[in-house]
């Protein structure tokens, strides 16, 4: 039943978000006050989520790190200065909403973009590999990057952000990855597998308190929030892009660049707006909860892409072969 549930929840995910932020907003004289669950659920879905990976994926990184490396320079280095300089061009002089729109692109790769690239049949042990190097690093770069975007202009407080994360975050994911190793991989059929439809419900659940948390400044469909919405959709697709050319500009197999594009396109935009809600003013967290309203459609939507680009690529192959 709950492998059923888990396959249902899987074919909606595109709707999970959006139709949680709406709620959240609605709803938002209910949910707020149970904001401080969301740390706790969000650790929650970080240790369901890593249940499926081990300490083996670090050996991914070592034997072929330039994947890696370059996976790491589009999440940190290429996208958040695509989102400064975006954000200079459409919201000049307005420091929240730039450090909303960095803070977006600075935060890990979605725990989520496994799913996608296994759908999609990428590159498993990179994009595990990907996502174990991010998650570990994430206390670090995220507040780090901010800083150095924003310099003295946003009052960050260092420690809470990287404690956060690394309850959030890090923490967990050692936990399950630890009891993947001692098991041999399989909690990850005992556990994993039944735990993966409560995590999915969680992140709607989390979605939803953050969304109550910054309803103010969601409720009212004014100018500033439609070019927010529409500044974040596009460095969001644009993240997808960039991701994919980059692959086939140092001419990855098909299966990296699959990983390459949704590793470098999705973030863990839950945690994101976690800690934009946790330790920024409300104004900072409406770019990033924004993105959770498609986050998911984007990666399907690419996917599709993806399908399309390397069925037409087979069959350009298989005429050249056979007019030879």
């Amino acid at each position: 039943m709950l492998q059923r549930l888990n396959k249902q929840l899987e074919k909606i995910m595109p709707l999970i978000t959006p139709i949680s932020v709406i709620l959240g907003v609605i709803l938002s004289v209910y949910l707020k006050d149970f904001s401080y669950l969301i740390p706790w659920l969000f650790s929650f879905m970080t240790f369901s989520g890593s249940l499926s990976s081990n300490f083996k994926s670090l050996t991914e990184v070592i034997t072929h790190p330039f994947p890696v490396f370059l996976a790491m320079c589009i999440l940190h280095v290429f996208m958040p200065l695509w989102a400064w300089g975006v954000g200079h061009v459409a919201f000049y002089g307005d420091d929240f909403t730039i450090t909303g729109l960095i803070l977006a692109m600075v935060i890990p790769t979605g725990v989520t973009s496994f799913i996608w690239v296994s759908i999609y049949k990428g590159n498993i042990p990179l994009t595990l590999s990907i996502i174990l190097v991010d998650t570990l690093l994430s206390p670090l770069i995220v507040p780090y990057s901010i800083s150095l975007f924003m310099g003295q202009k946003i009052d960050m407080d260092f420690i809470s952000i990287m404690k956060g994360l690394f309850g959030m975050v890090v923490i967990p994911s050692l936990i399950g990855m630890f009891f993947n190793q001692l098991t041999k991989g399989r909690i990850k059929e005992q556990l994993g597998s039944k735990l993966a439809p409560f995590s999915k419900i969680c992140m709607g659940v989390v979605v939803m308190l953050n969304g109550s948390v910054v309803a103010p400044y969601l409720r009212h469909a004014h100018l500033k929030l439609v070019l927010i919405t529409l500044v974040v959709f596009f460095i969001a697709l644009t993240g997808y892009l960039f991701s994919f050319f980059l692959g086939r500009l140092i001419k990855s197999d098909r299966d990296t660049v699959i990983t390459l594009t949704f590793t470098g396109g999705m973030r863990n935009i839950s945690a994101g707006a976690v800690i934009a809600v946790s330790y920024f003013p409300a104004a900072v967290a409406v770019p990033v909860v924004v993105g959770m309203l498609f986050q998911q459609i984007l990666a399907s939507l690419n996917g599709h892409f993806l399908n399309k680009y390397y069925d037409r690529k087979i069959g350009h192959r298989e005429s050249k072969s056979v007019a030879v």
